[in-house]
């Protein structure tokens, strides 16, 4: 798996919604969800978990309370690739179910 870079980035990244954001100082896209309550927050990290080991590829997250925070690069590649912008738009869609 290769990183993306230039154009080819700039094309995946049009692909997701505006809530992904560059990581400061890394080669990695973060998004922060934020849920009605804990159990919400919860439920929605299982589904993201069962989708991500489905897929391979497995997010940095953090937990507190009813909010999420989800952090995708591929650390064999040193940086963003195609896994991550796939699970990002897996893990959209799970957001979007959730809402």
């Amino acid at each position: 798996m290769t990183r993306l870079e230039g154009t080819q980035r700039e094309e995946a990244l049009a692909t997701l919604g505006a809530a992904w954001h560059d990581t400061e100082g890394r080669d990695a896209l973060t998004r922060r969800f934020d849920f009605r309550d804990f159990s919400e927050a919860f439920a929605f990290m299982t589904q993201v978990a069962l989708a991500a080991e489905a897929m391979g590829h497995h997010p940095e997250w953090s937990n507190v309370y009813r909010t999420v925070t989800i952090t995708l690069t591929t650390h064999d590649a040193g940086g963003l690739t195609e896994k991550d912008i796939a699970l990002a738009a897996a893990i959209d869609r799970i957001a979007g179910a959730s809402a």
